[in-house]
C-alpha cells in the first residue's frame, strides 16, 4: 500500500502544494498566490484547506507529513526568518501553524536543501551518501549531503555556496558581499556577462543585440549559444568556467561521489556543461579526480520543488 506526503513549495508569487506518493510520483497540485497574503495565520490557513481539499479529491486519508521548502527557512526551528520576499515579515513558526491543524510531522528547510534531499530521495543520488547539488535559478543555491545526511551547521544555514566568494571585491552581491558565485553564475548573473560582453565588443551584430537589454534572459543566450552565436558562447564559456572552479573548491571540504546541477541554465546543455566540466577537472585536487562526477538533475522540472519538499519528511 502506498503512503503519501504533502510538499510546499513557498516562493514569492506563488505556492505549490503537491500530494506526493511514496514512489516520487506528484499525485495532484494545488497552487496558491503568495504575495496575496499579509497575514500569515490566514495564509497557512488557506493551505491547509487546499491540503484537506487534495486528500479528499485523492481518496487519501492519512498523510505521513508536511515538508516545506521556503525562503530562509530553518529546519532546526521550523520558521521563516526575516525573509525579503514575502509580504508577511519576521520569524513566523510555520511548524508551530500547520500543527495546529494536524498533527502530523511538518519538516521546514530552504528550496536548495530541499532540492538536494529531494535528489537523495527521489532523484539521481539514490543510494548515494555524499553529494553536492547546486541549483541555478534567479540566484545559485546549493544543498551538501554528507553520510547521507543534509549539512546543516549551527544555524541551519550552512552549505550556501552560491554565497562563497569567487571573485574578491567583483560584483555587488544581495547578501551585501562582493564577488559572489550567485553573482556570476545564476540566470541573473549570465544575463548581467551578456550584457557586459555585448557593450564590450562593439562588432558584434549577432541575435542578442537586437534584443532590448531590459527584456535579455539567460534562457535567451542559451537558445542563441545553441545556435552557435559567438558571443552567447563566450558568456556560457565564463559561466562554466566560473562555475567549475566553485564546485572543484565545494569537492576539497566533503568528498563527494557527485555534484548535481539543477535549474533554468543548466537547460542550456553542452553549452554550458561542457566548460564546466574541462575547469572543474582543471581545477580540482589531485587526491579526488576520478572520483567525483558531474551530473544533471533527475527530478522532473515541474515537479521538483514539490518533490523536494516533500522529500523533507524522510529526513
Amino acid at each position: 500500500m502506498n503512503t503519501y506526503s504533502i510538499g510546499i513549495d513557498i516562493g514569492g508569487t506563488n505556492t505549490d502544494i503537491g500530494l506526493v506518493r511514496d514512489d516520487g510520483r506528484c499525485v495532484a497540485k494545488k497552487n496558491l498566490p503568495t504575495n496575496k497574503y499579509f497575514d500569515a495565520d490566514l495564509y497557512v490557513s488557506d493551505i491547509y484547506d487546499q491540503i484537506k481539499l487534495l486528500m479528499q479529491e485523492n481518496n487519501v486519508d492519512k498523510i505521513e507529513g508536511i515538508g516545506i521548502a521556503a525562503p530562509v527557512g530553518n529546519y532546526y526551528t521550523g520558521c521563516i526568518e526575516n525573509a525579503s520576499n514575502l509580504n508577511f515579515k519576521g520569524i513566523v513558526d510555520l511548524k508551530a501553524l500547520f500543527r495546529s491543524y494536524i498533527d502530523v510531522p511538518v519538516v521546514v528547510s530552504n528550496d536548495a536543501n530541499a532540492a538536494a534531499y529531494g535528489e537523495l530521495v527521489y532523484g539521481g543520488a539514490k543510494g548515494m551518501k555524499h553529494f553536492i547539488m547546486f541549483t541555478l535559478g534567479t540566484g545559485v543555491g546549493s544543498g551538501v549531503v554528507v553520510d547521507g545526511k543534509l549539512v546543516l551547521g549551527k544555524t541551519g544555514g550552512a552549505g550556501e555556496l552560491g554565497h562563497a566568494i569567487l571573485i574578491p571585491e567583483g560584483r555587488q552581491c544581495g547578501c551585501g558581499n562582493k564577488g559572489c558565485l550567485e553573482t556570476y553564475c545564476s540566470a541573473t548573473g549570465i544575463r548581467r556577462t551578456a550584457l557586459e560582453m555585448i557593450e564590450n565588443t562593439p562588432d558584434y551584430d549577432g541575435a542578442l543585440r537586437k534584443v532590448n537589454p531590459e527584456e535579455l534572459t539567460s534562457k535567451m543566450v542559451g537558445d542563441a549559444a545553441k545556435y552557435g552565436d559567438p558571443l552567447a558562447i563566450k558568456v556560457f564559456e565564463k559561466t562554466g568556467y566560473l562555475l567549475g572552479i566553485a564546485m572543484a573548491n565545494a569537492v576539497t571540504f566533503s568528498g563527494p561521489e557527485a555534484v548535481f546541477l539543477f535549474g533554468g541554465p543548466v537547460k542550456a546543455g553542452d553549452v554550458l556543461l561542457n566548460p564546466v566540466r574541462k575547469s572543474f577537472e582543471e581545477h580540482l585536487c589531485f587526491i579526488f579526480k576520478g572520483s567525483v562526477e558531474i551530473r544533471v538533475s533527475e527530478l522532473p522540472d515541474n515537479d521538483a520543488a514539490i518533490l523536494g519538499a516533500a522529500a523533507l519528511v524522510k529526513a
